[in-house]
């Protein structure tokens, strides 16, 4: 009776075995997996259309409102610098003298050449009276000696005029040495220093000084091509400067370029008055441009804008089938975008989709 007892347990182990194995089959999950993403392609949201805001926020930069580079218009040593960095200056104030050694010669030469043909145009001159005085006595003075007399007086004039602008040239030349200041402002670069050689140059050689008229500047704002139909140019514009919170200025729109830039932006600029000398040249500001009443903008939920490296799209469902539409945004809000294409209000996008949806591909 013992000698049963082994095989009994081992067959009663083997039992549960099978049964254990025949409760607990691997679950298949493709086919709820399926059903997943089949109802998440074709969750839908319809294309809104409505006034997204009464202004759009872009940031700008300070410019001054007035700003040159001084270059030297004839070649010289520098002399003396009269201002420095961050020295205040005004209109017609000498800032830099040169020194041309050879320039003065010029002027000498020109002087001499001029006085002594002025010195022979009043002999011509003296000597034609003469013979044409002479000549009231008959045969005393031939015609021909008094039309040679005549045409040499004209020639010894018209030789002192000539020489006469030569001297005026070679002085404004020389004027040249001097550098003056073209309006108020300060100067904000300071490049050379006495005894340097200088010579004109190009915009793109480097500047003696550079001077900027800080007390009415410029706030350049580039406005992007899809709002620039939109943009009131007669209401206040709103504005912060990064290096200021809290203090909001306003302004109105003074010029604008009326033109794209290669950045497919418009530029606008906005006047600001800088009395107390508290804005610097190159600050940035956040601009509240006041848009157009009335303006509406088309929206779409957040989770329908598809990105990838390539794109931004959206896929519209048109008779049924998946459209790729391609989109650029605009404002954002917590559960809505502002897109721009080839979209119309009430049509259909669906939400959460991925690349596994294609072009053509039927939607139900």
């Amino acid at each position: 009776m013992k000698r049963y007892k082994k095989p009994i347990l081992l067959a009663s182990i083997a039992a549960s075995l099978y049964a254990c194995s025949g409760n607990h089959k691997p679950v298949d999950l493709t086919e709820s997996n399926t059903k997943t993403k089949a109802t998440a392609q074709t969750q839908l949201a319809t294309v809104a259309e409505k006034a997204l805001s009464s202004a759009v926020r872009l940031p700008g930069q300070l410019k001054p409102f007035n700003e040159v580079n001084l270059f030297p218009k004839v070649n010289g040593f520098v002399k003396e610098v009269y201002v420095d960095r961050g020295s205040v200056v005004r209109k017609g104030q000498l800032l830099v003298r040169l020194e041309a050694p050879e320039m003065q010669a010029q002027v000498q030469a020109a002087k001499s050449r001029y006085l002594q043909a002025q010195e022979n145009a009043q002999a011509s001159s003296e000597k034609y009276q003469r013979l044409k005085e002479a000549a009231k006595e008959p045969g005393s003075v031939s015609p021909l000696d008094l039309d040679n007399a005549l045409a040499k007086m004209k020639a010894d004039a018209a030789l002192a005029s000539s020489e006469r602008s030569n001297v005026t040239s070679v002085n404004t030349l020389q004027g040249y040495l001097n550098i003056y200041a073209p309006f108020d402002g300060m100067i904000v670069q300071r490049n050379v220093s006495p005894g340097a050689l200088v010579t004109p140059g190009k915009a793109t050689d480097q500047p003696m000084l550079v001077l900027q008229d800080t007390r009415k500047m410029r706030l350049e704002v580039y406005i992007p091509e899809d709002y620039v139909d939109k943009v009131d140019l007669g209401k206040q514009v709103k504005y912060t400067f990064n290096a200021m919170p809290g203090q909001q200025h306003t302004g109105k729109i003074a010029r604008s370029a009326n033109a794209l830039g290669s950045m497919r932006s418009e530029a606008i600029e906005i006047d600001v008055y800088n009395d107390h000398q508290q804005l610097k040249p190159g600050m940035y500001a956040e601009v509240e441009i006041p848009m157009v009443s009335g303006a509406r903008s088309l929206l779409v939920p957040n989770n329908a804008i598809i990105r990838s490296t390539e794109r931004e799209y959206v896929i519209a469902v048109r008779d049924g089938k998946a459209a790729l539409v391609d989109i650029k945004e605009g404002l954002t809000t917590h559960d809505s975008t502002e897109v721009f294409g080839s979209l119309k209000p009430n049509e259909h996008v669906v939400l959460n989709a991925g690349d596994e949806l294609k072009e053509g591909d039927k939607v139900n």
